[in-house]
């Protein structure tokens, strides 16, 4: 009977040995599944967090605005050109407007007779009042008496181009007579032009003078450039 008893109680705690082996390794694979799953749930998939690779590279999102202009078009507004300020028609390099061309009707004249040099006669041009003109760098245009004899160089390169305006005065001296004999043309006035292309040359009077072989200087700024010097 005894034996019997301690049989039964070896038989129950080997099965409540058992039992509880069992026990424990239940709950320790419910406790790993429920952490693993944990885990699972818990972290973001790697293919939802980022974009899948096969995605059209064009649906990509991309720095610039939607609004800033393409390449083409700033070229195009780079290749127009830029309005620039006219210099100005009608002004020289500092501004100032360019005298007309003198004509004989643009000037006063005057004359004077003078005893140096053998005598000669000086004659004096002065723009007009509001006139501003230039006396080119060529030689006066005199002639004399109705055949038109004309007076030759003095000088022997002509002068500069005489600018005239206000009380400015230029200057030309007239040596009718360059020859020693008795001969020559008695007159009392000569022509003046300003060149040959003149249209409208003016009769000045001299008093009575010996016309032979005449000369005349070019265009002075000063009386004392003007003497005809042989």
């Amino acid at each position: 009977m005894f034996g019997n008893r301690n049989r039964r109680k070896a038989l129950l705690a080997s099965a409540a040995l058992v039992g509880g082996a069992l026990l424990m390794t239940a709950c320790q694979d419910t406790d790993g599944s429920v952490d693993s799953g944990a885990a699972q749930s818990g972290s973001p998939s790697a293919v939802e967090g980022s974009p899948s690779a096969s995605e059209d590279p064009e649906d990509a999102p991309t720095d610039e605005p939607s609004g800033a202009p393409s390449d083409g078009a700033s070229d195009e507004a780079s290749d127009e050109p830029t309005a620039s300020p006219s210099a100005g028609n009608g002004s020289g390099s500092n501004g100032s407007k360019v005298g007309q061309v003198c004509g004989a009707n643009d000037l006063s004249w005057s004359t004077r007779s003078e005893s140096q040099a053998g005598g000669y006669i000086l004659v004096m041009a002065k723009a007009k009042s509001g006139i501003t003109c230039v006396l080119p760098a060529a030689l006066p245009t005199v002639a004399f008496g109705s055949d038109g004899t004309e007076a030759g160089p003095v000088e022997q390169s002509v002068g500069k181009p005489v600018t005239l305006s206000g009380s400015k005065v230029a200057y030309a001296g007239v040596n009718p007579k360059t020859t020693n004999t008795d001969g020559g043309k008695e007159l009392g006035s000569i022509i003046v032009a300003v060149g040959n292309e003149d249209p409208n040359p003016v009769s000045l009077k001299v008093g009575t003078i010996t016309v032979d072989r005449p000369v005349v200087t070019n265009w002075h700024t000063a009386p004392k450039d003007a003497v005809p010097f042989n």
